[in-house]
């Protein structure tokens, strides 16, 4: 279940005002966002999780525990009935843009020019355009056109 407030922020939190740090409270660190990347891409299994991050079990063993318990996974019975197997659920399925973001800005700023790598493409085989947040308006939004209005 998704960790939430009620009267009192959670002594937890590193900044309970701020949604971005308590998204990287709950997916901040490395191994998490990529067992959510491979998740996305039909990882299923610890076993599958641990041979395409690299991860040590003890560290996947604890970031799939994470992850369950916050929301973003489910465990069920896999349907061989012999395993458990982890799905995304929907609070998983919406860090779609994220790592989406974080993979274009890794093609754009952490490969050399002319570099190979993996590259996401939509059913038809086509890569994904650049994704670009725009306001209500249509205009591009970034550090320029935004500001954060505190809470307090």
């Amino acid at each position: 279940m998704p960790r939430t407030t009620t009267s009192a922020p959670d002594p937890d939190w590193t900044d309970p005002d701020c949604p971005v740090a308590r998204t990287l409270d709950l997916v901040g660190d490395r191994w998490s966002l990529l067992v959510i990347r491979d998740a996305m891409d039909g990882a299923r299994s610890f076993t599958e999780f641990q041979r395409r991050t690299g991860i040590a079990r003890n560290i996947l063993t604890d970031r799939l525990r994470k992850l369950t318990a916050h929301g973003l996974l489910a465990q069920r019975t896999a349907p061989s009935g012999r395993r458990q197997e982890y799905a995304l659920t929907n609070a998983g399925r919406a860090l779609f843009p994220v790592i989406l973001t974080l993979r274009q800005w890794g093609e754009r700023h952490a490969f050399a020019p002319g570099e190979t790598h993996s590259v996401l493409v939509d059913q038809h085989g086509t890569p994904v355009p650049e994704f670009a947040p725009a306001g209500a308006d249509g205009t591009l939004l970034d550090t320029d056109t935004t500001h954060v209005q505190k809470t307090r």
